[in-house]
């Protein structure tokens, strides 16, 4: 297997080299690609200087904020036509650790889409109030009560998708591009009849930086999820894809 890390990145100096060095560390079988959205901070001069020096690492620079589900559309898209068989969702603010890669890669062995999820056993979060945690536990369970899914972290943006499933999806469709594309993607996907599986990560608040999270980025959740429940989009069957589950629970 032959995958491909998107990083997006916005003002993200500060970290985005350690990120990066350490992803592309930890498993030999992963290139990466930072998209970035022209950050006035000067991280993708960062990334051309260490692009230069490593051949695993590429640099695709777009002109303004553009959001985060249109900079994994492009990334998906460069990563289609390179041939890559596998693409993964990383946050460049090392609240996804890089030491959970392998695990995510390994689980497209017997699944389409992998999640690395706070919300299984072995998974937590570190650094966040217990209010935040409450809004997102809720927020997923909300999705999963209105949409179906199977899923108990629909909202993950730590995940790795085989590129059957982004070949077979209408991604020109797929038009959320808050956090919002993470339950999009997840929904689709399942709905589609691919098989989706989570395994724990621990999720560590960003250290560095500014959260992108906005009270109109939750609004666009909230109203879209709605949208989707009362317009139907049942679960389709895909024979050699059994139905999704969660790490060691069977079927839920």
């Amino acid at each position: 297997m032959k995958a491909l890390v998107i990083i997006p990145t916005y003002n993200e100096a500060e970290s985005i080299e350690e990120v990066v060095e350490r992803t592309l560390a930890v498993d030999p079988r992963v290139d990466v690609l930072v998209v970035d959205d022209g950050s006035p901070d000067g991280t993708a001069k960062l990334v051309a200087t260490l692009a230069s020096q490593e051949p695993r690492l590429h640099l695709m620079v777009r002109e303004g904020k553009q959001g985060l589900g249109a900079a994994y559309r492009a990334g998906f898209a460069w990563g289609l036509e390179r041939g890559y068989d596998a693409m993964v969702e990383m946050d460049a603010d090392l609240s996804h650790p890089p030491d959970r890669l392998t695990a995510l890669l390994d689980g497209l062995a017997a699944a389409d889409l992998v999640i690395g999820s706070r919300y299984v056993p072995g998974g937590r979060t570190v650094n966040w109030s217990k209010g935040r945690e409450a809004i997102s536990r809720g927020g997923n369970a909300y999705v999963r009560l209105a949409l179906g899914v199977p899923v108990h972290d629909v909202t993950a943006g730590y995940r790795a998708y085989r590129r059957e499933v982004l070949d077979a999806l209408p991604m020109g469709e797929i038009r959320s591009n808050g956090y919002c594309f993470q339950v999009e993607m997840a929904h689709r996907t399942w709905q589609e009849g691919f098989r989706v599986v989570e395994v724990p990560i621990t999720f560590t608040e960003r250290a560095s930086g500014v959260s992108k999270m906005s009270k109109q980025i939750v609004a666009e959740a909230l109203g879209r999820v709605a949208v989707w429940a009362l317009t139907g989009g049942r679960r389709r069957h895909r024979d050699h894809h059994p139905d999704s589950v969660a790490p060691d629970a069977g079927n839920r």
